[in-house]
């Protein structure tokens, strides 16, 4: 599933140890910090940060951050470094605070904080890594010399680069915003932009220009493709009520659903989760999202609706896997509306997530059948939308095989939930289609498709990203045995169900993971994230460390 995203903060090792009391670090026992080495700044510290306290959970987190100079390696005040970008509550009587690195007012590209507050207003958890040191940069001295202006046309001219064409009209942009980047180990000021483009190919641009030379240091599609968004049509001037309407999927199956009754016939609109769930008919065009789905007499039976009757079943049980077991309301967690355009393209061999909506190709019946006929499919591409409003892993490297692995995990998982012939297998609904028992990826056993299932197997070159669908294939595995249990590499791991792996995953994802997460960031936040639901002694946190084990992750 071809998503294309940005480096992460390499690859580099993580150092556990542990701190003895003394140093602010210490507050209470049992602090532990997980380090970067490569930038010897912590990836994780975690145990009783601070003392009970009953300030506002943001002012505890920049309190410590404050104390903790030497340990983060910055200067300057907390409150201008460490920008408080949201603040949510859990069941678990958790406040979970995120935060963005800024240096002089300059937001840090990739550099977010999450910190985790318990009830009794101690800090249990810092995760994530900021750049070091920043101050003492001598690269970000000096004039920036490029425009505005001039940063956006050197990114409309390699975004048409990349495509091979001019693109007379973006769909959606995000003009440029100053940032840091520093990646690839050199901090420099550069121009962020984003271009959403359909015509002559689809694709979810992230640039970024250097603002003293004008060069290009990243240039990626990130569009989730299966190798958000407003209404964008909608029924806001119709009138109308939400009825139960029946059709066939793509396997030839019966379905029920939500549709819209109106004057006119139905519309395939679900007003009852979230801001609705609208599915169009793109007729075979390049243009979306198309013309709402009608039918006349609420029996979608023809060979040309299976297509939208899988699309419109699955996003909503999609929407509501998430809703019911991770109270999560839709990707945003705020009720966005869920767009899907079947019959994209002609014979169109992929589907995906654009930033905005879902497409869907048809396939060209040999290589694939219609690519909304398959549940996991339809939740992985999702899974994409709820990663990049909670963790934004950066698609490339580690960071981006681990955005791919929860996406593969959820899409399982969905599939576990609504009983829809589950297994460990990621696209055999509609993957070769004249090939039974063939699959894009297997969980169970990675190998299969020629991807690792243990660290020391990982692809380190430059293909695919830096290997992020390759790569998936050790948090798969991971996940796979989690659930399960069984053997691997003469590590045994005791499984604990698909309902705990869920838990523990989601819990990862949404609160722990950041942009920059590499594999042994992924364990140390999902020890943690278990630790929160289960308890430090208890047996799921021993089978999620065994499990991580067991593919060579440390």
């Amino acid at each position: 599933m071809n998503k294309r995203k940005l480096a992460g903060i390499g690859a580099a090792a993580i150092m556990a140890l542990s701190l003895a009391a003394g140093p602010a670090s210490a507050e209470g026992q049992g602090v532990s910090v997980s380090k970067n080495e490569d930038l010897n700044v912590p990836h994780l510290v975690s145990g009783e940060l601070t003392k009970p306290s009953a300030k506002p959970a943001p002012s505890i987190v920049l309190d410590y951050l404050k104390k903790e100079k030497d340990l983060f390696r910055y200067s300057g005040e907390a409150a201008s470094t460490f920008e408080v970008l949201s603040e949510e509550k859990d069941e678990l009587g958790y406040t979970h605070v995120r935060l963005q690195q800024k240096h002089m007012g300059t937001p840090v590209f990739g550099s977010v904080l999450t910190a985790h507050v318990d009830k009794n207003g101690v800090l249990t958890a810092v995760s994530g890594t900021a750049v070091p040191n920043l101050e003492k940069k001598s690269s970000l001295a000096g004039q920036n010399k490029v425009t505005k202006a001039d940063a956006y046309g050197i990114g409309k001219e390699a975004v048409e680069k990349k495509l091979g064409d001019k693109v007379d009209k973006f769909e959606n942009e995000e003009r440029p915003e100053l940032v840091i980047h520093a990646l690839d180990g050199e901090a420099r000021y550069a121009y962020r932009m984003r271009f959403e483009v359909l015509d002559p190919a689809p694709g979810n641009f992230l640039v970024l220009v250097d603002a003293k030379t004008g060069e290009i240091i990243e240039s990626l599609n990130e569009m989730h493709e299966a190798k958000g968004g407003k209404n964008k049509g909608g029924t806001d001037a119709i009138s109308g009520t939400v009825v139960t309407g029946s059709g066939t999927g793509v396997l030839g199956d019966s379905k029920t659903f939500k549709t819209f009754s109106t004057a006119d016939g139905y519309y395939m609109f679900d007003g009852t989760r979230g801001n609705g769930i609208y599915t169009y008919d793109g007729r075979n065009q390049t243009r979306i999202p198309g013309s709402l789905w009608l039918d006349a007499d609420n029996r979608f039976n023809t060979s040309y609706d299976r297509a939208a009757v899988d699309a419109h079943t699955y996003a909503a049980w999609t929407y509501d896997y998430f809703r019911n077991v991770h109270n999560r309301n839709s990707y945003d967690n705020a009720g966005a509306e869920l767009v899907s355009t079947v019959h994209y393209g002609r014979s169109y061999n992929n589907a995906g997530w654009t930033g905005s909506q879902m497409i869907y190709g048809d396939g060209d019946g040999y290589n694939f059948r219609a690519f909304s006929g398959s549940l996991d499919v339809v939740a992985h591409e999702l899974t994409h939308a709820v990663t990049d409003f909670s963790a934004d892993l950066i698609y490339q490297n580690e960071s981006g095989a681990i955005n791919e692995s929860m996406s593969d995990i959820f899409g399982t998982l969905t599939e576990y939930h609504f009983n829809n012939n589950p297994d460990w297998l990621m696209g055999e609904d509609i993957y070769t289609p004249g090939t039974p028992g063939d699959a894009l990826r297997s969980m169970a056993d990675p190998t299969l498709a020629g991807d690792p299932d243990h660290y020391s197997k990982r692809y380190t070159g430059t293909q695919d990203n830096g290997g992020v669908h390759i790569n998936s294939g050790i948090g798969n595995k991971m996940a796979y045995l989690l659930a399960n249990g069984g053997t691997h590499y003469g590590v045994k791991v005791t499984g604990i169900g698909n309902d705990k792996v869920g838990k523990v995953m989601y819990r990862t994802l949404t609160q722990y993971l950041t942009p920059t997460s590499n594999y042994s960031h992924f364990r140390a936040s999902a020890v943690r994230a278990a630790t929160d639901l289960y308890g430090a002694s208890s047996a799921e946190v021993a089978s999620v460390k065994q499990a991580f084990s067991a593919v060579g992750v440390y």
